[in-house]
């Protein structure tokens, strides 16, 4: 069964990978780890305190309003992009302009396969390895219930994007070459760093949301785009 052996078996060896690194991470360097300690000097470098996961009073992210120093300002909506509703309506529309532009089944569905691969190795891995949020970080927004590592907005982020650059390239579309760094490493890359930045994750969190998210279009692209 190709399925199987290309997306199946891997995606499981993945999620045992993942889940011993997450899990050497949390013993070699605890729940807060050193890594943290540049994240909280670039946060008081631009102001910011520890607000141990609650709102800080005027940097409400529900407030255009709100008085925002400028990494503040460009990571909220990075951050935003890359939330889970928006990961998975943006999936679905880039399904239907794929099918409406190559009417070719299979590359069609190759965003939302490559999101539905990094978010169950996502889940599996977290529920294993259970890493709590950065402590002592300014955290304008309430993180997600789930484990830091790895971070699934930064693992679907890279999922997405890779899928639609290897669209682009199979596809022959104008623009690919210029378009392609800026889809597998530029976007997902500033929205890995508005997650570190904004207090939701370990830098190692987004490393390997990075690699998850990578893997998962490489595995997308062998089993749908290139067989």
């Amino acid at each position: 069964m190709p399925l199987l052996r290309t997306v199946i078996l891997p995606g499981l060896g993945a999620i045992a990978v993942l889940a011993a690194v997450g899990r050497a991470i949390r013993l070699l360097g605890g729940d807060d780890p050193r890594e943290d300690r540049a994240v909280r000097a670039l946060q008081r470098r631009f102001g910011h305190t520890p607000s141990d996961g609650e709102a800080v009073v005027g940097t409400d992210p529900g407030d255009p309003t709100a008085p925002r120093e400028v990494i503040d300002r460009v990571t909220w909506p990075l951050s935003w992009y890359s939330g889970v509703v928006q990961t998975v309506a943006n999936g679905a529309v880039w399904c239907g302009i794929t099918w409406l532009l190559t009417r070719d089944r299979r590359a069609a569905i190759a965003p939302a396969a490559a999101l539905t691969l990094e978010t169950g190795i996502f889940l599996a891995s977290a529920a294993l390895v259970g890493r709590p949020r950065p402590k002592g970080v300014w955290r304008p927004e309430r993180p997600h219930a789930t484990s830091s590592f790895p971070s699934g907005h930064t693992g679907g982020a890279f999922a997405l994007h890779g899928a639609l650059a290897d669209l682009l390239e199979i596809h022959g579309a104008r623009g690919a070459r210029l378009l392609d760094p800026l889809l597998r490493y530029v976007i997902p890359g500033a929205i890995a760093f508005s997650r570190v930045y904004r207090g939701q994750h370990h830098i190692s969190d987004t490393v390997a949301g990075a690699v998850l998210g990578r893997w998962s279009a490489a595995a997308v692209r062998r089993a749908l785009i290139w067989s």
